[in-house]
C-alpha cells in the first residue's frame, strides 16, 4: 500500500453501541487520515465484505455471533496481508488470541487505540511497499489457470473453492501486481515460470 492510498478498515461487531462507538473513535483520531471504515454486524456480513472488497484491517469481536473462528476464516479466504485486530468486550481465553496481530479492549482510551491502529497501518504500509508482489501459492495457481484460458467457474471447480473466492483472489492478484489484463498476467506467469509457454492460451 502506498502512502497516498486509502486504508480500508472493517469493524465487525454485533453490538450497535460498541461498534458505532469504536467507529466514532477511529474517525476522530487525527493520525488516521485517508481511512475508510465499514461497519459489519455478522460473520455473514464479513464474508460478503471479503467477496466484494478485501479490507486492509479487520477489527473483529472474537465472540461475533457466538464465536468467530479466525483460523477457519483465514483458511476459507485468501487474507494476504490483512491485519486482524481482536475487539475484546468480555473475558476471553487469551491463548485463542494468538492468530490476531493485535487487540483492542473496550476499556482502552483513545490514545491507546490510536497508537495501536496507527502502528498496524504503518506496519502494513511497510509490508506492502517491500513485499508488494508476494503472491500466495493459491494466487500462483489461479494465475496459472487464468493464462491457460480457464473461466472463474472452471477455476473454482478445479481448486474446490467458490466462484466468489476466485474473484477475491483475482482482485488481490491485480492489487499486488498492479496488472489488470490477461495479457499482462500471461507475461508475468511466463517470466516467473508459473507456466510453460506451451500451456498458454494464445488469444488471451
Amino acid at each position: 500500500m502506498k502512502s497516498n492510498e486509502v486504508t480500508h478498515i472493517a469493524v465487525a461487531e454485533a453490538s450497535t453501541i460498541v461498534r458505532t462507538g469504536l467507529v466514532s473513535v477511529l474517525r476522530h483520531i487525527p493520525e488516521l487520515i485517508d481511512v475508510e471504515i465499514l461497519e459489519i454486524t455478522s460473520k455473514e456480513g464479513l464474508q460478503h465484505c471479503m467477496d466484494l472488497h478485501v479490507p486492509d484491517i479487520i477489527i473483529v469481536n472474537p465472540q461475533l455471533n457466538g464465536w468467530f473462528d479466525i483460523i477457519e476464516f483465514k483458511q476459507a479466504n485468501d487474507v494476504g496481508n490483512i491485519k486482524f485486530v481482536s475487539l475484546i468486550c468480555s473475558v476471553v481465553n487469551m491463548s485463542q488470541m494468538k492468530e490476531y496481530d493485535d487487540s483492542i479492549n473496550i476499556f482502552d482510551d483513545v490514545e491507546t487505540i490510536s497508537n495501536k491502529i496507527s502502528s498496524i497501518i504503518n506496519f502494513k504500509q511497510h509490508d506492502d511497499e517491500n513485499d508488494q508482489s508476494a503472491l500466495s501459492q493459491r494466487e500462483k495457481e489461479i494465475i496459472g489457470c487464468i493464462v491457460r484460458g480457464m473461466t472463474n467457474k472452471e477455476i473454482a471447480e478445479k481448486l474446490f473453492i467458490s466462484i466468489h473466492t476466485v474473484v477475491t483472489h483475482r482482485k488481490n492478484i491485480a492489487r499486488k501486481l498492479q496488472i489488470h489484463s490477461a495479457a499482462g498476467l500471461t507475461i508475468y506467469a511466463i517470466v516467473n515460470k508459473l507456466v510453460e509457454l506451451g500451456e498458454v492460451k494464445m488469444d488471451v
